[in-house]
């Protein structure tokens, strides 16, 4: 099983400096990959009275395509969207970044995609939130064929190319397409479409019923549910280090392929704070040190 980290963006510098500190350190604890969330802008709770989502204007987010093509350069971790909110985005210039970043990477990057639930971020990239479900749907099936074949001629509800193409295209053809979810409907397109997927519950009778789903419906179009990835996430909480081991430990027992380390919400404070933590739980897991 493959460890990695949470970019903890909302608590620290939004400098290059900062960045390149904990990318180098990361890697040299023995973590594997840097996962990054998305968000484009945030709602300023003054406009909306009663805003209850968990991020808002003042919360600070890198933009995770642009910010790997930094994070590239610095280290040899793979390189994971956690997820980007795919359907307030254009798909055609999403695959041409994406092809970017596993470039840069060497073939080391991971596409994951979410369909998001702040309706104001949608509005302000000017797509519809109704309906992105069905778009997400369609676009993967899009970026796909943008990686893989010369010339893209596609026509879908969402998007229309005739006789395009990238170029460069990327190392991974195609490049691994994971999703996130936490509903029926997200987890029979995790079944019918990913490769991987991100359950945003934890091991137990929830991550149980998900899996469920999925497998029938990976069945049910040929697909064999064993090969899918799955990336627990484990926060650094009231139990400290000790505690987080036994969540990765869980994990690993119900068959996850990777696990990422989130040490935002800790109380931590700037770049060391996150490293020292993190090279505590690195003992307790063991991982393999050195670049």
């Amino acid at each position: 099983m493959q460890i990695g980290v949470v970019y903890p963006q909302t608590e620290l510098p939004a400098d290059p400096g900062a960045a390149r500190a904990y990318a180098e350190a990361v890697e040299d604890l023995g973590y594997r990959h840097v996962l990054a969330y998305d968000h484009v802008v945030g709602a300023d709770p003054a406009a909306y009275p009663g805003w209850s989502g968990p991020y808002d204007i003042d919360t600070t987010f890198h933009e995770p395509l642009v910010f790997f093509g930094f994070l590239a350069g610095l280290s040899a971790l793979e390189l994971v969207t956690g997820v980007i909110i795919a359907p307030q985005r254009q798909t055609a210039l999403l695959a041409k970044q994406a092809a970017e970043v596993d470039i840069l990477t060497g073939g080391k990057f991971r596409l994951g995609l979410g369909i998001g639930w702040n309706w104001v971020e949608y509005e302000a990239l000017g797509q519809d939130f109704a309906t992105r479900g069905r778009r997400e749907e369609e676009q993967v099936a899009f970026l796909r064929a943008f990686w893989t074949e010369r010339s893209v001629s596609y026509q879908g509800r969402f998007d229309k190319v005739i006789g395009a193409g990238l170029a460069p295209r990327p190392v991974q053809r195609p490049i691994p397409i994971w999703l996130g979810g936490q509903s029926e409907p997200a987890y029979r397109r995790i079944g019918r479409l990913a490769d991987g997927w991100f359950p945003q519950v934890q091991p137990g009778p929830d991550l149980d019923r998900a899996r469920a789903v999925i497998a029938q419906t990976a069945l049910g179009v040929g697909r064999d549910p064993s090969a899918l990835g799955m990336e627990g996430r484990v926060g650094l909480g009231a139990g400290g280090a000790d505690a987080l081991v036994q969540q990765v430990h869980r994990w690993e027992e119900v068959g996850a392929t990777h696990v990422s380390v989130n040490t935002m919400g800790a109380g931590l404070s700037g770049v060391d704070g996150h490293l020292k933590a993190l090279s505590v739980i690195a003992e307790g897991l063991r991982l393999a040190r050195g670049r």
